[in-house]
């Protein structure tokens, strides 16, 4: 395995050990928590860089760091969830919302593809930045305000981006960076793409 292998795996064992230190420690877990966020992110951000670095952001690597993404972020919100119980059901509509919508765009994508989505868009990288904000808030201070709401915004957003680009597509390809990407896509018109974000 390369570099970015491990740091998807890391972000993969980040996840039990997440909910584990919530159902253990409670509320006490929570400044580690947060460490363990931050770094699941940054973890996020170098695997994909790495990988375009050493030409091996395969269509397996980036599918495998998309699912590895989805499980991390599911554990951040069950350890909210067994902590402060009662701020994520007083938040309950936003949180389906969002979960209606990466569900439609997963169902989208199997149907049209027969494969997830792996779009790894940049709506969804900024999504993914308030959605480390919106956690550090609610788990850190127990607090959802403002920074929850611009998150279940930006996710609603982020994923109808998404099933845009599922649906514009004309076949199943990976790191897309937005819907008008790719209409150029299927006009087979050519652009370059960013190497820091999009290979």
């Amino acid at each position: 395995m390369k570099m970015p292998h491990y740091l998807i795996l890391f972000r993969f064992m980040l996840a039990p050990t997440i909910v584990s230190l919530a159902l253990v420690l409670k509320g006490e877990s929570r400044l580690v928590i947060v460490i363990l966020m931050y770094l699941g992110l940054l973890s996020d951000i170098f695997d994909g860089i790495i990988a375009r670095k050493q030409n091996i952001a395969t269509e397996k690597l980036r599918r495998l760091d998309s699912q590895v993404d989805l499980i991390f972020w599911i554990a951040i919100a069950l350890a909210t969830w067994i902590i402060f119980p009662s701020l994520i059901k007083a938040n309950r509509i936003g949180l389906l919302c969002i979960l209606v919508m990466e569900g439609l765009c997963y169902l989208i994508s199997i149907l049209k593809f027969g494969k997830e989505t792996c779009t790894h868009a940049f709506l969804s990288k900024m999504w993914g930045i308030s959605l480390l904000i919106a956690f550090t808030a609610l788990i850190g201070f127990n607090h959802a305000g403002l920074p929850f709401k611009i998150t279940v915004a930006l996710g609603i957003i982020s994923q109808a981006d998404v099933i845009a680009i599922i649906l514009i597509l004309p076949k199943w390809t990976h790191d897309i960076p937005s819907a008008y990407h790719a209409y150029l896509i299927r006009k087979n018109i050519p652009f370059k793409k960013n190497k820091l974000f999009n290979g």
